[in-house]
């Protein structure tokens, strides 16, 4: 292969990679949280190009977005579950035996 024609073909697994499914938006948190370790896990081995490790990282960025908003609708969610007619928070029981385990 040609110095041109090689690096023409690392440009095109570069894009290849980069438009993986992990690219798209997953449905839910877990799916999120998946496709940001497989993002992770493709930047730290260290063989994509530049371009390609930075169309990741932006993806990873947007992911981490996600998942954040996804957590914040979801205490939300919970607060409201909690709350009581006259607007205080009623907060869930602890279970006195997780901490006994510690003790031992």
């Amino acid at each position: 292969m040609t110095p041109r024609s090689e690096s023409a073909h690392l440009n095109d697994q570069a894009a290849a990679a980069s438009s993986t499914p992990a690219a798209q938006t997953p449905s839910d948190f877990a799916g999120a949280l998946t496709a940001l370790e497989d993002l992770v896990r493709r930047l730290e081995s260290g063989d994509l190009s530049l371009e390609a490790s930075l169309e990741d990282f932006e993806q990873g960025i947007a992911l981490v977005r996600d998942a954040r908003a996804r957590l914040e609708q979801a205490e939300l969610r919970v607060q409201q579950l909690l709350e009581q007619g006259d607007g205080s928070l009623k907060a869930p029981p602890l279970d006195d035996n997780s901490h006994e385990s510690n003790d031992a």
